[in-house]
């Protein structure tokens, strides 16, 4: 199966979830069989372009960046629009050039700027190809949490934004023969919203590090730890909040709260201005060690949707705290495997209650490894989705409507903007 793939990125190195989810599916859908010809942005912090391995070739172009009043002005939301640039539409011209798809895939909605060009190609090549909308999250769900979270003028635009996240997945679930999902709540929302288009679950995969085996005890050190990437407002937004209250009663317990993750400088120099009792590492090598000196991990996170750092603790076996809305699609039971909350505070109450409890935190550590070991393989879940596009009935040929226009511009950009 030949399949073009657009997703907003090169996912190395993957950074953050989104890009951790793209280059699991990217690597495994193509183990599982499909030949894929990735369509992206360029990354400027790497010196090389990726290179092209049998099954897998890359075609990045540059991301041009605009101001927030021309972006507003756009009929595509804001998460559709980093893709479109002049060199963008030239890789992907070329693309879809190159051969006639058997698939191409929408990976996320930040691929959907897209959309017009793979219909007028459908259209010019009779419309044989499979679309498949891979969903990150709903995200309609997404933007409504967002818009209500903001205050003033910023409301207004995230309002404005939401209308349009709205008709851009509503179209992506009218023009695609495939709908996936990545927690079992959105597969039952695109479900109602999509028919008849079917919608397959696909939930990220695991290949990091397994912990065979960990004993949390007085020797380590009284401390919480959260691991992420904090460079999207929405969870700044949450973090912001959860620090706020609950960092003054971490403190007062005696309990040490630390940030591991990508952060940018400016915005990591104001939070530790502001809660100087944190302690805010930033990017490092290797999380693994901070992750082994924490008694326990936390998702202070108000937005739906898969959390892979998740994953990330169940499998360095540490126990999990998390607002109750932060980890669906994880077999995880509150009071056995997990402790999940209503409020910020409430999360932090439940810090100190549990750090000195090391029965409860072994059990709950050995629960959550034995709930998710045999779940979240990436192998498996690739051959799920690339069998679920190959199961598709091929959209019936039709007369194409324009003639086919020719395109020979060089498909492998530089890396030239930021991220």
């Amino acid at each position: 199966m030949d399949c073009l793939w657009i997703t907003l990125a090169d996912p190395d190195p993957a950074t953050n979830g989104q890009l951790i989810y793209s280059e699991g599916l990217i690597g495994a859908a193509r183990n599982a069989g499909a030949a894929l010809c990735v369509v992206g942005l360029a990354r400027t912090e790497k010196p090389d372009l990726p290179a092209d391995q049998p099954g897998l070739a890359w075609r990045l172009g540059e991301e041009a960046r605009r101001p927030r009043w021309r972006r507003a002005l756009r009929t595509l939301p804001e998460a559709a629009q980093r893709g479109i640039s002049r060199s963008m539409d030239r890789v992907l011209a070329a693309a879809l050039a190159e051969r006639a798809w058997d698939a191409i895939v929408f990976d996320s909605i930040c691929a959907a700027w897209a959309l017009p060009a793979v219909l007028d190609y459908q259209a010019r090549q009779g419309g044989t190809a499979k679309l498949v909308y891979l969903a990150h999250n709903h995200e309609m769900t997404v933007a409504r949490r967002i818009a209500d979270a903001a205050r003033g003028a910023r409301r207004l635009y995230k309002e404005w934004d939401a209308l349009k996240v709205r008709r851009l997945e509503r179209r992506l679930m009218k023009r695609c023969n495939l709908v996936t999902a990545n927690t079992p709540d959105d597969a039952r929302t695109f479900t109602a919203e999509a028919a008849p288009t079917p919608v397959i679950l696909v939930p990220p995969g695991y290949g990091g590090h397994r912990v065979a085996e960990r004993t949390i005890d007085a020797s380590m050190p009284r401390r919480a730890i959260i691991v992420g990437s904090f460079d999207w407002p929405p969870k700044r937004i949450s973090l912001e909040r959860f620090l706020a209250a609950a960092a003054p009663i971490l403190a007062a317990a005696g309990i040490e709260l630390q940030l591991v993750g990508e952060t940018e400088p400016d915005y990591l120099a104001s939070l530790r201005r502001r809660f100087p009792e944190v302690r805010f590492e930033g990017r490092v090598d290797d999380v693994r060690p901070h992750m082994a000196n924490a008694r326990l991990a936390l998702v202070p996170d108000e937005l739906g949707g898969f959390k892979l750092k998740g994953l990330d603790y169940v499998f360095n076996r540490l126990p999990i705290l998390a607002m109750r809305i932060a980890l669906p699609g994880m077999p995880l039971e509150d009071g056995v495997s997990v402790g999940l909350f209503d409020s910020h505070r409430a999360l932090g109450e439940g810090v100190v209650a549990l750090i000195d409890d090391f029965e409860t935190l072994n059990r709950r550590q050995r629960e959550a490894s034995e709930a998710c070991a045999l779940r979240f393989d990436w192998p498996r879940i690739g051959r799920h989705l690339v069998d679920g596009i190959r199961g598709l009935e091929r959209p019936r040929r039709r007369a194409p409507s324009a003639a086919p226009r020719s395109s020979t511009p060089s498909t492998r950009a530089r890396p030239a903007a930021g991220r």
